[in-house]
């Protein structure tokens, strides 16, 4: 059994599943996986432009604004690979319907919040649910499309929608906003979440994986990380109100530390760890996820800030400022484009180098963000060097982060970098965001404003530089492709029934 991107355990031989897809158009299978990965995908964008109407609307301050993104990313990050787990010991379609039903209820009301803290708790409730949800979501395809070449066409097809997700998610959270009300940007799941359980429910046959105990899903694990790394995140955010020398944030801070050495030492004991500590002795896996966390950090916060800089300085409605985050998102995706077909060719090491590096310098151009300052003049262009140079790195650090690892933990190691991708954007924002307000003296003046968004963005640029130094230790080009052809001798041999390493 290996374990795919999102985390989920992925069958070995179709013998092995409880029941099949046989009797179900594949292409009703293809369409309710996209169309659900979709709208997962589309919620973590779409909220960033109704950010300050919901801070104006709830009377949030920029604390407690990034809650709404980081209460999403952490428990999204945290219950990703219990998810895809579930999965297989309780069946996918089960678990897929059960995720569908917790996010589309947590956007219910989120959308009807009366204050900041319901709406956090409602945003986190999602990140829960796209946690069940996604891995439901590759596990279907995998199962439904056996033969390699249809496969490969039904993965391409599930990554685009998600890239375009996040694309689309930008100009229908401006559009929702400028034209309803913030509110929509959560309520719109709720008529779409609707016909995907309506069509799941008739569509879907059960199946499940090999795995048939509850030990399996490593709850503790799951809680104890979950746990400690919001505790240190709230640590750090409440540094505004509680200096970092004060009794109770380093008490919080312990108690977070305190999680996760629990967490490694259940990992460590654990029969069936959530994420065997063993594999962090490969030097390029440990690598990759630092730098997946500097990605994180950097896409998070920059789309976090400009969004607050485009509408509270600039004055931007919500629609414009979507239409604004038009070409990053563009450039994420060329980016990435660009890079899957680079990878193989030079290695990963020196894309991530230069994709950086690109990042950084951008970063540090928009640490200089005036208070009267200009879209096209100001914006646009470092903008864009961030978004491309981000894209560049995401393909290579998964390439990386699965170089050298037995494949029957590829899928496992891809999903651990995809999961400390969204916990190095919850720890990097609470951190820029914490450096802002300082900064900005807490006082919501574009003059104020400005002065502390430049001053997260100029050490973003650093954590952006910091990724592409930890790049360089990545293996070279050469024992790149001496560990790719290795890896292909050693699974030569008679066919064997595929098995998903997206």
């Amino acid at each position: 059994m290996s374990q795919n991107a999102t985390g989920t355990s992925s069958p070995a031989p179709a013998a092995h599943e409880s029941a099949t897809h046989a009797h179900i158009p594949s292409w009703a299978v293809l369409a309710i996986a996209c169309a659900a990965q979709f709208m997962v995908v589309l919620d973590i964008s779409i909220v960033n432009v109704a950010l300050p109407k919901m801070g104006q609307s709830l009377h949030m301050n920029q604390s407690e604004l990034q809650w709404v993104v980081n209460a999403y990313a952490l428990t999204f990050a945290g219950f990703l690979l219990l998810g895809g787990r579930a999965g297989d010991l309780f069946g996918r379609k089960k678990i897929f319907l059960l995720g569908l039903i917790v996010f589309v209820g947590a956007s219910l009301v989120g959308g009807f919040a009366q204050n900041g803290t319901m709406l956090e708790i409602a945003r986190a409730a999602q990140g829960l649910g796209g946690a069940i949800l996604a891995p439901s979501t590759l596990s279907l395809l995998t199962t439904t499309y056996t033969e390699q070449r249809e496969r490969a066409r039904a993965l391409g097809l599930w990554s685009a929608t998600a890239g375009s997700g996040g694309a689309f998610g930008v100009m229908a959270g401006g559009i929702l906003t400028d034209e309803l009300s913030w509110r929509w940007v959560l309520f719109v799941n709720v008529p779409i979440g609707a016909v995907l359980f309506a069509a799941a429910w008739v569509s879907l046959r059960e199946s499940r994986g090999q795995i048939r105990t509850v030990r399996a899903l490593d709850i503790p694990g799951t809680i104890t990380v979950t746990g400690g790394l919001a505790v240190i995140v709230y640590a750090i955010v409440s540094t505004n109100e509680h200096p970092w020398g004060s009794a109770r944030t380093l008490i919080t801070l312990a108690i977070g530390v305190a999680l996760l050495a629990a967490f490694v030492t259940i990992e460590r004991y654990s029969p069936q760890p959530l994420v065997p500590l063993r594999i962090f002795k490969l030097r390029a896996l440990s690598s990759a996820n630092g730098i997946a966390i500097a990605v994180g950090a950097v896409m998070f916060s920059m789309f976090f800030f400009l969004s607050l800089y485009m509408q509270d300085v600039l004055g931007f409605s919500a629609l414009k400022t979507g239409f604004a985050f038009v070409p990053g998102a563009l450039m994420i995706i060329l980016g990435a484009q660009t890079a899957s077909r680079l990878v193989s060719k030079v290695g990963p090491r020196r894309i991530i180098v230069i994709g950086g590096t690109l990042a950084a310098i951008g970063m540090w151009w928009l640490s200089r963000l005036p208070t009267t300052g200009n879209y096209y003049a100001h914006v646009l262009v470092p903008m864009m060097l961030v978004s491309g140079g981000l894209g560049l790195s995401i393909v290579p650090v998964t390439v990386a982060a699965t170089l050298g690892v037995d494949r029957s933990e590829a899928g496992l190691a891809s999903g651990l970098v995809n999961t400390t991708r969204q916990v190095g954007g919850a720890l990097g924002l609470a951190i820029l965001a914490t450096i802002a307000t300082d900064r900005s003296h807490g006082l919501r003046t574009p003059g104020a404003l400005s002065s502390g968004f430049d001053r997260a963005f100029l050490v973003g640029g650093f954590i952006a530089l910091l990724g592409a130094v930890l790049a360089l230790t990545l293996p070279s080009r050469n024992t790149h492709v001496a560990a790719v052809e290795q890896s292909a001798r050693d699974h030569s041999g008679p066919p064997q029934p595929a098995v998903a390493e997206h």
